[in-house]
């Protein structure tokens, strides 16, 4: 399946903690869309974060934080695995 990267940006910072509670809710959620979210990185104080999913589509992607807890990305990329 293709991977995707995507950014959300959260006006006045983000905690760590609530990503991780966010993450989990993914995790959960993640199954019936055939998509697994590998990985999410935070910057706190600019308020980014970003995900790699391994999903069918962006859009799978997206409905996933959508149904899991509303925060929906700002952009979604289809990257490429370097080495």
């Amino acid at each position: 399946m293709p991977l995707f990267m995507d950014v959300h940006t959260i006006d006045g910072g983000v905690g760590a903690a609530d990503v991780a509670t966010a993450h989990q809710a993914d995790l959960r959620a993640q199954v019936p869309h055939e998509v697994s979210y590998l990985r999410y990185w935070v910057d706190e104080a600019e308020g980014k974060i970003f995900c790699l999913v391994d999903a069918p589509d962006a859009g799978a992607a997206a409905t996933v934080h959508r149904e899991a807890h509303g925060l929906v990305a700002d952009e979604i990329y289809q990257v490429t695995e370097g080495s």
